[in-house]
């Protein structure tokens, strides 16, 4: 196959008109208009742009499903819809649960993993697993369940490790919690280190970022606010070059704020995620989100039983890469944030995250306002 007449998005982070050549479901070649080889099955792509499929690194559910009923059939569920959104790698997200509910959550994403028949572009390819509990501040839930919240322990982590089987790409933990630090400097080799539901300052999160820690989950949600005489954890981990995740579903974060992580993160650390719930592509009601009753009206999730804490969102990842864009982000930008950088982040570069030599054969056609055209 060879697709002509796209502004494809390159390595150089700006639209191209490039044509590109895909053979056994692999990217062979990405050429100056009119240069590629020859090929019977021609797509003709004139006036529209080409993007990498989508990653998202943190998402829980959608469609009446969640990754944490800890089922194949679950899973596969779950990327079929990612998939059909536009989103072809997926790295979803734990909550926070005791041990062996996480662990058979493991062997259903193992399980889903490892069957060939579940393959691009229909069903999304499994990337990773996002650890978002338990080892979180019991004083900074969300909308996670503070019957399973416990503090940071090496036992427990390469327990789950191991039986994740490289699964494991990111793991979260509260830096302020007992043996937060230990924990840190341990596994911060071998996966992602995210601060998150945290009560932490300033100086607790320069010494976890400075210990390994290298990623924030959801940006301003489940941490403390910035201050001039307290500046609390965003400052640390903008100094410290940390990638952030941002929620722009337009309800989690102010367009100001989308604009001001852009600046001040920039758009090679800005990692932008959907957070979704089981909701997400359903009408209003009340669903459950880790145990707990979610009540959805509009665009809005909250826990039922509180004050309206958001329970995450009922938003996919390509609505979020639009969301930044019509809130004052370059479309260079929104796009690297929704497949560059969470590739990287998960060890994915290079198979996902972009369209060059090499990269999956399959990849997003959009008009110019990023409205989705076709998937290949």
């Amino acid at each position: 196959m060879i697709v002509k007449g796209a502004k494809v998005f390159t390595e150089k982070h700006i639209f191209e008109p490039k044509d590109v050549t895909v053979a056994n479901g692999v990217i062979t070649g990405v050429f100056e208009p009119g240069s590629a080889p020859s090929d019977e099955e021609v797509v003709d792509a004139t006036g529209l742009l080409a993007i990498p499929g989508l990653v998202d690194i943190h998402f829980h559910g959608a469609m009446s499903h969640d990754f944490c009923d800890a089922t194949k059939e679950a899973v596969e569920a779950l990327a079929a819809y990612e998939a059909s959104c536009g989103v072809l790698a997926i790295c979803p997200a734990t909550m926070t649960y005791g041990e062996e509910k996480i662990g058979s959550i493991l062997d259903a994403a193992l399980s889903y993993k490892n069957d060939e028949t579940k393959a691009l572009p229909g069903f999304s390819e499994i990337v990773g697993v996002n650890l978002e509990g338990p080892f979180i501040s019991k004083n900074k839930l969300g909308a996670q369940n503070p019957d399973y919240v416990i503090p940071p322990d090496v036992g427990t982590i390469s327990r789950l490790i191991e039986r994740g089987k490289g699964l494991i790409r990111i793991i979260d933990i509260a830096p302020e919690t007992e043996g937060a630090i230990e924990c840190i400097k341990k596994y911060s080799d071998s996966v992602v280190i995210s601060l998150a539901h945290t009560e932490a300052g300033y100086d607790t999160a320069c010494a976890a970022f400075k210990s390994g820690a290298s990623h924030v989950t959801h940006l301003y949600n489940a941490m403390p606010g910035m201050n001039h005489r307290a500046p609390g954890l965003i400052p640390a981990a903008c100094e410290a070059g940390a990638e952030a995740e941002l929620i722009c579903d337009g309800i989690h974060v102010h367009p100001a704020m989308v604009r001001m992580a852009f600046k001040i993160f920039g758009a090679d650390k800005v990692i932008l995620i959907s957070d979704s719930m089981r909701a997400c592509g359903l009408s209003d009601g009340e669903y459950d989100l880790g145990g707990q009753k979610v009540t959805v009206e509009g665009k809005k999730a909250v826990l039922t039983e509180s004050d309206g804490t958001i329970a995450g969102s009922v938003t996919n990842l390509y609505d979020c890469m639009k969301k930044a864009y019509e809130f004052g982000i370059s479309k260079e930008d929104a796009v690297r944030a929704a497949t560059e950088n969470p590739a990287k982040s998960v060890g994915a570069y290079g198979r996902f995250g972009k369209i060059a030599e090499g990269a999956v054969g399959h990849f997003l056609l959009t008009d110019e306002d990023l409205n989705l055209v076709k998937i290949l």
